[in-house]
């Protein structure tokens, strides 16, 4: 099987929305309001969305494809908090449910890595939702930790990770 990654464009919004709305379909759906939910996955918006962050370059962000079928997209940036100036920021990974656990996050997370220390940023920071243990563990397993910062979003209480590279 044919696996790739590779640079979202625009015209790609489709893609990026329908494998985010569906990532949080069966995601976050004990973790967020039923209400929340709902208007955070409306397809139109996010396609929406996703337009006018390529059209502006809000983020980098790739898509990985298996077989010319893409299954997980990922996005990140400097960080916009101005506390972490100095880092990057894993914005987001999402993957359509019918592939995970079969190493295809873990592809894009080192993709995502090495394009961040190709950069020459020594740290990158993500928030993500204090129940959202599955995803916690998978970034723990990338050598993120748990930091004291914690936000409030979608009544739902957010953690910050955060991974510091070896500076050589």
């Amino acid at each position: 099987m044919n696996i790739t990654i590779r640079k979202a464009k625009l015209g790609d919004e489709k893609i990026l929305a329908h494998i985010q709305t569906e990532s949080w379909k069966s995601a976050f759906a004990d973790i967020i309001s039923a209400e929340d939910l709902e208007r955070r996955t409306d397809i139109t918006k996010v396609e929406t969305m996703y337009e006018n962050d390529l059209k502006s370059g809000y983020a980098e962000m790739s898509i990985l494809e298996i077989g010319g079928n893409p299954h997980c997209i990922a996005a990140w940036r400097k960080a916009r908090n101005p506390q972490f100036s100095d880092c990057a920021e894993l914005i987001c990974i999402h993957s359509l449910t019918e592939n995970r656990g079969k190493g295809y996050g873990s592809m894009m997370m080192n993709h995502i890595i090495d394009e961040i220390k190709n950069i020459d940023y020594n740290s990158v920071v993500l928030w993500v939702f204090e129940k959202n243990t599955r995803a916690r563990n998978f970034y723990e397993k990338y050598g993120f930790e748990l930091t004291d910062n914690t936000q409030t979003v979608y009544d739902a209480v957010e953690v910050m990770y955060r991974k510091d590279f070896d500076v050589k």
